[in-house]
């Protein structure tokens, strides 16, 4: 009779454990599939800031220059008027 308690007081709470756990592990692949697509929109958005980072600059640039010729515009306008 003993032993039989201690099978039920061990064997029960595995039996729990293993159905709450059951749930968890047939996620796993999902889980897995959604960190990887996550890892692969994190690598995208990286570079797609360093490609915006990169405009931005070169948009610096060209406003520099937009700036330089509209100031040598003016010069030139105002030798001829």
């Amino acid at each position: 009779m003993l032993k039989w308690i201690v099978l039920a007081v061990v064997l029960l709470p595995l039996v729990a454990l293993a159905l709450a756990v059951r749930p968890v592990l047939t996620r796993l692949p999902r889980l897995r599939r959604a960190a990887v697509a996550l890892q692969r929109r994190a690598a995208e958005a990286e570079a797609l800031r360093d490609t915006a980072e990169a405009l931005q600059l070169r948009a610096e640039g060209v406003q520099r220059q937009l700036d330089t010729t509209q100031q040598r515009l003016a010069v030139i306008r105002a030798k001829r008027g």
